[in-house]
């Protein structure tokens, strides 16, 4: 009788057992499950700070080149100066040469001229400098002073021009 008591005993110890095994295995696996959680939200905001850190330093490049483009404006300016005022044909095909190689390599790096001449004058790119009275439609691009240029499709320099002033033609 004592064997059968100690068995019926074990087997309720055993039951209890397992039950409590199976408590501490539910536990543990919330525990997993809340840990993974986070590990999860810890590689996404891993991932945001280095996406973050990746524009933080693609803007710095940006506006290091922007701030050395703007400093070579002034020698696309003396190119654009200097050009005018040439005669000899051979002098001007070799300055011609350079002001095109230098501004092709800062066309390499996003910088665009602003088209100007002949365009209809939007305070977006163009600085009017002046009027003319002109037989050109009112408002229109009679002569580009300075040219204006954009970088990565942002105005750095707005173009100074002169504009027609025909009130006549305005309205055709």
């Amino acid at each position: 009788m004592k064997s059968g008591d100690t068995h019926k005993h074990t087997k309720k110890e055993l039951q209890e057992e397992i039950r409590n095994l199976r408590e501490e295995i539910e536990e543990k696996t919330k525990l997993a499950e809340e840990r993974l959680n986070q590990l999860r939200y810890l590689q996404a905001d891993f991932d945001n700070y280095r996406k973050t850190m990746e524009k933080v330093r693609e803007n710095i490049r940006e506006m290091a080149n922007e701030s050395l483009i703007r400093e070579l404006l002034t020698i696309l300016d003396g190119f654009d100066v200097a050009l005018r005022s040439i005669k000899n044909e051979k002098e001007r095909e070799g300055l011609e040469m350079l002001h095109k190689n230098l501004l092709k390599i800062l066309e390499g790096h996003g910088l665009k001229r602003i088209e100007s001449l002949g365009k209809k004058f939007d305070p977006y790119y163009h600085e009017a400098v002046s009027r003319e009275k002109s037989d050109k439609e009112d408002g229109s691009i009679v002569e580009e002073i300075q040219a204006g240029y954009i970088l990565n499709s942002r105005v750095i320099r707005h173009s100074k021009v002169k504009i027609a002033e025909n009130p006549e033609k305005d309205k055709t």
